[in-house]
């Protein structure tokens, strides 16, 4: 939440101070399109023990989440489900740069 806050330096009206915003705006919709994206994947069975894993178990368990989460972050990063574009916007991302 700090981030949001204006520091003494950024107060006045800056040229860029829209954009810094909007990226930060982006940075949480596409964090948020990756949570979403982490939760669809454990329930399609991404976690799921499988035969040829590393043998199962409950350290397997345990670590599939941070997998699953890393695998949503790199779908995210490659352009993702269009997900983070329309929280963006619900957010008031780019409202006032054209």
């Amino acid at each position: 939440m700090d981030a949001v806050r204006a520091s003494p330096a950024t107060l006045g009206p800056a040229p860029n101070a829209a954009s810094s915003r909007d990226d930060l705006l982006m940075a949480k919709a596409k964090e948020l399109e990756a949570a979403f994206l982490s939760e669809m994947l454990g329930h399609a069975g991404m976690d799921a023990d499988a035969e040829g894993s590393f043998g199962g178990g409950l350290g397997e368990a345990q670590f599939a989440s941070f997998l699953r989460q890393e695998q949503a972050r790199m779908m995210v990063e490659k352009g993702g489900i269009g997900l983070s574009e329309a929280l963006f916007r619900a957010m008031g991302g780019g409202v006032g740069n054209a």
